[in-house]
């Protein structure tokens, strides 16, 4: 069988990814709903928060039948339920079903986001040994992508065919668009390896960095590096979302901005989410998955102690864009960090179980923030509320460190003695 190419691999998961990254546009939708149907903001916002809510629970359940039938099997069920979610509310707006938007929109376009979110990113980790950071980070950036893509095309259609045939439309193009990357996306032969990085190795140039171990989902969830890695990703995502949830009126009140230049400073918080994306998870092919992370939350713990006190607006904004940098960077990284520490042996299933922290934080973070606000009239104790968990987080990163090094000076001795019945098998070979 003819090997495939494997940025053609990213480019049918990046496909995917736009497709389901849609879902961030939802925002394009509340106001035409509002207007047609008379929903509530607060009865069309709850459609999306069952979405991402299902997009955490359904990746952790079906994360193990990710691994089993595979990655092209798992994507076309995910176009599946993706895009017949997206013409179920065109149904359902059409019939001015309430309940019905909440099946199709939240329940099965949101089953439809978790395993196509896992699918495609758990196969290109195993693609990509060499760079595993640029790898998840192109796939996950195009989840961040498609929300600047899809809004102003929604937006198009909504006003020149209405919000029913956008919702029919925009189905059927994702499922095209989805299954087209779905058809050509496929698992390498076990234990392979680029050419350049495989001749490298040979020629003592490079040499090919083994994981810390190969676990399934159910050995990695007894590990206490996994729930470390959990409680700094839930962290990671509360403060980012957080922010996200509310960054229009926070800025106008803490430092003055206009209506107009807050919605701004709102559209432009996703090239730095998606930038992020890509950036950071590259950078941590050099620097390490594990210096990254600590990055991360020195930065956030000193930006949160700042804000506070923050009037000037340039200085905000700087603050902000350098937050969602890591909040996309966050996700895009996490991918390649689970292969470092539980190899890719049930890879997607593992990344299913960690991405229940951000069904969690979704809910936790928003409402943090709302409640304070409502009860302090202010923003300011949200920013040192969450550097205390900042704070909490930067520590478990340390903690990792450490028991990452312990479980490498206990398999020193395992692998020393590897070497040397290799080198008698050499030996006895020669002779």
């Amino acid at each position: 069988m003819k090997q495939k190419n494997r940025w053609l691999i990213a480019l049918s998961a990046i496909a995917i990814h736009i497709s389901i990254g849609s879902v961030y546009a939802y925002s394009v939708y509340k106001k035409p709903i509002h207007d047609e149907l008379g929903w509530s903001s607060t009865e069309t916002a709850l459609a999306f928060t069952i979405a991402i809510f299902c997009l955490g629970t359904s990746a952790a359940f079906f994360g193990k039948v990710v691994e089993k039938k595979g990655p092209r099997f798992s994507a076309i069920v995910a176009a599946i339920l993706f895009s017949s979610g997206l013409i179920g509310t065109g149904f359902a707006i059409q019939l001015e079903s309430l309940y019905g938007y909440y099946l199709t929109y939240g329940l099965i376009s949101g089953m439809g986001l978790g395993i196509g979110y896992i699918a495609p990113v758990s196969t290109l980790v195993k693609w990509f040994p060499d760079r595993r950071g640029l790898a998840t980070g192109m796939a996950v950036m195009g989840f961040g992508a498609g929300a600047l893509i899809c809004s102003p095309v929604a937006n198009y259609l909504i006003e020149n065919v209405g919000l029913s045939q956008t919702f029919f439309i925009l189905g059927i193009t994702y499922f095209i668009l989805m299954i087209s990357g779905a058809l050509y996306i496929a698992r390498p032969e076990e234990g392979w390896v680029p050419a350049a990085m495989k001749e490298a190795s040979q020629k003592g140039k490079g040499k090919i960095k083994q994981d810390l171990a190969q676990l399934t989902a159910n050995e990695a969830v007894k590990t206490k590096r996994f729930w470390m890695l959990w409680v700094m990703m839930f962290i990671n995502i509360s403060s980012g979302i957080m922010l996200i949830s509310v960054a229009s009126p926070m800025a106008q009140e803490k430092v003055g901005m206009t209506a107009v230049a807050a919605a701004s400073m709102v559209g432009i918080m996703g090239f730095f989410n998606g930038g992020g994306r890509i950036g950071w998870a590259t950078a941590s092919d050099y620097l390490g998955r594990t210096n990254v992370f600590t990055i991360f939350f020195s930065l956030q713990l000193v930006a949160f102690l700042i804000l506070p006190t923050v009037s000037n607006q340039a200085v905000f904004i700087t603050l902000i864009f350098l937050i969602l940098t890591i909040y996309g960077g966050g996700f895009a990284s996490l991918p390649a960090f689970i292969g470092d520490l539980f190899g890719t042996k049930q890879l997607g299933a593992i990344h299913g179980y960690l991405l229940t922290s951000w069904s969690m934080a979704g809910v936790f973070g928003p409402m943090l923030v709302s409640y304070i606000k409502d009860t302090t009239n202010s923003y300011n104790a949200t920013f040192y509320i969450f550097s205390a968990f900042l704070t909490i987080a930067l520590i478990t990163s340390f903690l990792i460190r450490m028991d990452i090094k312990k479980i490498k000076e206990q398999q020193e001795p395992t692998s020393q003695q590897n070497n040397v019945k290799q080198q008698m098998i050499a030996m006895q070979h020669n002779t």
